[in-house]
């Protein structure tokens, strides 16, 4: 690749071939480890000359400018490609083994009130496909929690009796139960499918048959959200946000919530009890008689 150095060439050979990284996941590697590169190289240290503090130095220096969750991305980049030059034979130990640096407290994500989500998801045109496709699009980012990414990637083939296949990051699939209302939407959408002359076996099809993009569902789901009348600005993720934050709310369990979402780690679902929290004691405040302020 352009610009690259053998060291990472190899490991980004080696995410793509072995590890099958998705195109997401080696473009942003890749990138860290350019950005580590030229830290190092203004240093005239190398590579596999660096040091734990070499590596704590430029993660440092990436601080003010980006978020939580880039940094942690950053982090496991470098652990990643150090570990492959440890098993390569290129070095003895590893860097960026036990590397630990102060994290930012993590943002809170975003959740759109129950009532705007089933707004929303009723805002689309029941009487076209392109409405019945939106709708039942939305029904899947809200009712079901799928990433837009996850959403525009559904076959027609992936669809089972009341689940859907889904195949999520790093290509890992998972099975995610529908509600009845989901259900309605999609075979209301795929009743009047054919009308878009779809081209190949893509679930959602924009009006020449092809493939709806990501970009599309976000254009589609602020028209939405505005005629909803939605108190914020709405992205996909936010639904997907709002899917777990409103099943924690009515008490469901963590851990399922965490298999429905199809996070590796139980730390990343952790986020939600602190909104879910946040949004009960609002409630409490909204409406106990003895929370009102005088």
């Amino acid at each position: 690749m352009l610009g690259m150095s053998p060291e990472i060439e190899a490991f980004a050979a080696h995410l793509a071939q072995v590890e099958r990284a998705s195109a997401h996941t080696l473009r942003a590697y890749v990138s860290d480890l350019r950005q580590l590169a030229a830290f190092l190289g203004e240093r005239g240290i190398a590579l596999d000359a660096a040091t734990r503090d070499d590596l704590r130095a430029f993660l440092a220096s990436r601080f003010s400018a980006n978020t939580a969750a880039t940094l942690a991305r950053k982090q496991a980049s470098l652990r990643a490609f150090y570990e492959h030059r440890v098993r390569m034979g290129h070095l003895a130990d590893s860097p960026a083994r036990r590397l630990v640096f102060p994290r930012r407290r993590l943002s809170l994500p975003n959740v759109v009130a129950v009532d705007d989500c089933f707004a929303i998801v009723d805002a689309p045109s029941r009487r076209t496909p392109a409405g019945l496709r939106d709708r039942a699009a939305l029904e899947l980012l809200y009712g079901a929690g799928l990433r837009v990414s996850e959403l525009v990637g559904l076959d027609v083939g992936d669809l089972a009796h009341e689940s859907v296949r889904v195949r999520g990051k790093g290509n890992k699939e998972r099975m995610v139960p529908l509600g009845s209302r989901a259900l309605d939407a999609l075979r209301g959408y795929l009743g009047r499918r054919p009308e878009l002359r779809p081209k190949g076996s893509a679930l959602l099809v924009n009006r020449r048959g092809g493939r709806l993009t990501a970009r599309s569902v976000a254009r589609h789901l602020a028209r939405y959200a505005a005629i909803a009348g939605a108190a914020r600005h709405v992205h996909p993720h936010a639904l997907r946000h709002s899917f777990a934050t409103h099943l924690l709310d009515m008490g469901a369990d963590l851990r399922g919530i965490q298999e429905l979402l199809g996070h590796a780690s139980l730390s990343t679902t952790q986020r939600y009890t602190h909104v879910s929290a946040e949004h009960l004691l609002q409630a409490y405040e909204d409406a106990h008689p003895r929370a009102r302020k005088k």
